[in-house]
């Protein structure tokens, strides 16, 4: 499952629940300030697990809760193509609007390309993520006349249960950690979301098809995008861009892209569909399809 240009696609939706301890304030659906986040700036679960678009994460903090109050999503994605499916789900709890633990478990059928493969129809490669980031300064939506972006930093942990199978593909393992810094700024006045990441990965098809290779094994620098346009508080529309690897030599991977609208009408509900260009996987070329997410939240 290669070449997969448009994953976007896999995030922009998800359940949030969001989880309380005793003592602690929970986010409702004030504006901002203590009382919670605007609408749609906490970001949704992307596919790895992390708060913010669908393709990359954002440096923003998951969940609506500010410094004094913890925040939790749980979420679901579906990801139809031509020739395959991906459904993506997890949790992710944000503390004190500085820290976050996520954790997500990726399924990516190969229905009957398994079969042409060798693998049996409806092959499946699962992939368990546990995600870590941490804010270092800055405020994505406050400080709204300054310049300065909210700047956090990140590390995904993930783990192929196909070891076999993505070694001899070409991978040197089947597990890894991606490591990233990413900065993200809404211009209020501009209702324009824009955020930039810089990932350290090793990781082939986001880690579905292993980790380094016979082409290299080192760690790549690669650059993420996400631009996101406030057409009003509850409604959201943009675009994202991410570069990917090419460590393998059995297959060229490509970057990702995908273009979506987001709907909250609270900070309990969410929708978002997108279209996903994924680029060839495997031996399927354009693998372009429907995302879909729904997100919950308390």
């Amino acid at each position: 499952m290669h070449k997969q240009r448009g994953y976007r696609a896999t995030l922009l939706g998800a359940l949030l629940i969001a989880a309380t301890a005793p003592g602690l304030a929970m986010a409702d659906d004030a504006g901002a300030g203590t009382s919670g986040k605007l609408l749609l700036t906490g970001g949704v679960s992307q596919v790895e697990g992390a708060a913010g678009g669908g393709l990359t994460p954002w440096a923003v903090i998951g969940g609506y809760g500010t410094r004094d109050q913890i925040g939790a999503n749980a979420f679901y994605t579906r990801v139809n193509l031509p020739d395959y499916h991906l459904d993506d789900a997890g949790v992710m709890v944000g503390f004190y609007n500085r820290v976050e633990l996520s954790y997500a478990q990726q399924r990516f059928n190969t229905e009957d390309v398994g079969a042409a493969l060798g693998l049996g129809r409806g092959f499946t490669f699962r992939q368990d993520v546990v995600g870590v980031k941490v804010r270092l300064f800055g405020d994505a939506v406050l400080e709204q006349d300054s310049w300065l972006p909210q700047v956090s930093i990140g590390a995904q942990y993930k783990k192929n249960n196909q070891d076999a199978i993505v070694k001899f593909v070409g991978a040197t393992r089947s597990q890894g950690t991606d490591y990233y810094i990413d900065a993200t700024k809404l211009f209020l006045a501009q209702s324009l979301l824009v955020n930039a990441t810089v990932r350290f990965t090793k990781a082939n098809q986001i880690g579905i098809l292993g980790f380094g290779g016979d082409r290299h094994d080192g760690y790549q620098a690669e650059l993420e995008t996400s631009v996101a346009y406030l057409l009003t508080r509850q409604w959201a529309i943009g675009a994202e861009y991410r570069m990917k690897p090419d460590n393998l030599g059995i297959a060229k991977e490509d970057d990702w892209y995908d273009a979506f609208v987001a709907w909250a009408p609270t900070k309990h509900v969410s929708v978002t569909l997108a279209y996903a260009d994924l680029g060839n996987i495997v031996i399927k070329d354009r693998q372009r399809g429907l995302y879909a997410s729904v997100q919950l939240g308390f």
